[in-house]
């Protein structure tokens, strides 16, 4: 059987978390994408890293609460929960990747 994946509760999600998952320059390349595309597989998000490393950085992102995986199959789904990072943190992931966006537009490390 297959556990379910666990998203803390909107009062749950703390600044600690949030700036610690995105202290890593993959995991906010994953965030970007996720942000611009409305939504992903892990796959699609970081396909030049081996599974078990997108799964760990997942699982970072899932836990402080910034993203929500949902299973479809055998693909597992996955989206920023913008609205409640907005209403808990107001422009805190836009503001962390705009200031680590370099002049070329791309995220740096």
């Amino acid at each position: 059987m297959v556990r379910p994946y666990h998203h803390p509760a909107q009062a749950d999600i703390s600044l600690d978390g949030i700036l610690h998952a995105l202290s890593d320059g993959a995991r906010r390349a994953i965030v970007a994408k996720l942000i611009a595309h409305g939504g992903l597989t892990c796959g699609q998000s970081c396909d030049d890293l081996p599974p078990s490393t997108i799964s760990h950085h997942y699982r970072i992102l899932r836990d402080c609460g910034l993203i929500r995986s949902e299973r479809s199959g055998v693909s597992v789904f996955n989206t920023v929960r913008t609205e409640d990072i907005d209403r808990r943190f107001p422009g805190l992931v836009a503001a962390i990747l705009a200031a680590s966006t370099d002049s070329t537009g791309s995220l740096s490390a």
